[in-house]
């Protein structure tokens, strides 16, 4: 609990030097493409809904990097934007036609509640994590694994749908963008590659770029 305490105070501490250092603005979404050789990011948009869910927006955006002193772990790209557990829906960003494009599933197996360290989705012996997605084209079955919803998930798809790439089916990162002119980050955040989201979700919503704008990376911390 103290803990905590020191948390907010050093939240409280730091935001009027964070909001007197920085006018630019923040943007949030999901890596569909990552081009190291031109520095270049593209996500879509994340934005929050009504119920308190959060939900994805077109266009893609095209965000110039900054220098990798100013960034996290470089981002992985991925063109799954949801996974629907409930309607067995998937969602996948089609690059080619600039649109996102929901499609059913038939659901062939589901496990639930899946940590990180879960012997399906992570190898003890060597200590790291299983590759996925799964792409069985002889079944024709998928395997995903949402590290967010703790799920483990297989599903057949038509046959159309096995000529895609991989990525199609993997999820990008989650990153953060602070910028002052539009398409050029001057600070980016990997919040999937941080375990921000889980052990500092105040900082995560309600000073979300704090670390930038005073120039103090935000970096997973080691303690438990």
């Amino acid at each position: 609990m103290a803990r905590h305490y020191k948390l907010i105070f050093a939240v409280v501490m730091m935001l009027p030097l964070a909001l007197t250092c920085s006018s630019g603005k923040v943007d949030q979404g999901r890596v569909v493409k990552f081009d190291k050789d031109n520095g270049t990011v593209t996500i879509i948009r994340k934005v929050a809904c009504r119920a308190g869910k959060t939900d994805y927006r077109l266009p893609a955006v095209v965000y110039t990097m900054p220098d990798r002193a100013d960034m996290e772990p470089e981002p992985k790209p991925g063109e799954r934007i949801k996974l629907d557990t409930r309607d067995n829906q998937i969602t996948y960003y089609d690059s080619k036609a600039g649109k996102l494009k929901t499609i059913p599933y038939t659901l062939i197996d589901q496990k639930e509640n899946v940590d990180g360290d879960s012997p399906l989705v992570f190898d003890a012996s060597s200590e790291k994590a299983r590759n996925f997605p799964v792409v069985d084209t002889e079944k024709k079955t998928i395997t995903v694994y949402s590290s967010r919803q703790k799920i483990l998930t297989t599903f057949s798809l038509p046959e159309e749908y096995f000529s895609l790439p991989e990525y199609t089916w993997d999820a990008g990162d989650d990153v953060r963008i602070y910028y002052m002119e539009e398409g050029k980050a001057l600070g980016f955040v990997n919040v999937t590659e941080s375990d921000i989201h889980k052990k500092l979700h105040f900082f995560q919503y309600y000073t979300p770029m704090i670390s930038i704008s005073t120039r103090l990376p935000l970096r997973p911390s080691n303690t438990p």
